[in-house]
């Protein structure tokens, strides 16, 4: 008390000020104790699982859950590898040029389509229109980017464009 008095305070002030912070410091001792018990609740609800389900058969049923995405993934993965496989085989390349088979006819209605696999084999089929006779068309047999027969110019174009057209599966 020697020390309030030789500083010139007075210590009912002190006595006071110090009922204060007790009085605050109580109070949010009663705010803690609310909280915590709320939360001690909610952790005891989330222990029991709602409908009286326990956390550990949540986690069961979640990993089981796990396991079955797992094993539709890898049938997925095992389906899509087979349609990469049947991809590669089908016509993916295409190259295609008009032309006009009969220079005094007119028009470019004469076509050579060239439809190629990811192996770059596949066939040219070449439509020749004339048109007082009709129709002509020949098919030739490509393997490999190479045929085995002779190609006429239209025919050696629309090959090109096919070999170097994007294959439709990207890897």
């Amino acid at each position: 008390m020697n020390i309030f008095k030789n500083l010139g305070i007075n210590t009912d002030y002190v006595l006071l000020g110090l009922l204060g912070v007790v009085f605050i410091l109580f109070i949010l001792v009663i705010v803690l104790f609310i909280k915590n018990s709320k939360l001690n609740k909610r952790y005891r609800a989330f222990m029991q699982g709602s409908e009286a389900k326990s956390l550990e058969e949540t986690i069961q049923t979640r990993f089981a859950e796990v396991d079955m995405i797992k094993e539709l993934l890898k049938k997925h993965q095992e389906h899509l590898e087979q349609l990469e496989e049947t991809f590669k085989v089908t016509y993916q390349k295409m190259g295609i040029v008009r032309y006009d088979a009969f220079k005094e006819m007119g028009g470019k209605l004469s076509f050579a389509l060239a439809l190629l696999n990811d192996d770059n084999s596949g066939f040219i089929i070449n439509s020749m229109h004339s048109s007082r006779e009709g129709c002509y068309t020949y098919i030739k047999e490509i393997i490999h980017g190479e045929a085995f027969v002779v190609l006429a110019e239209e025919e050696q174009q629309a090959l090109e464009q096919a070999v170097k057209s994007k294959d439709l599966i990207q890897e």
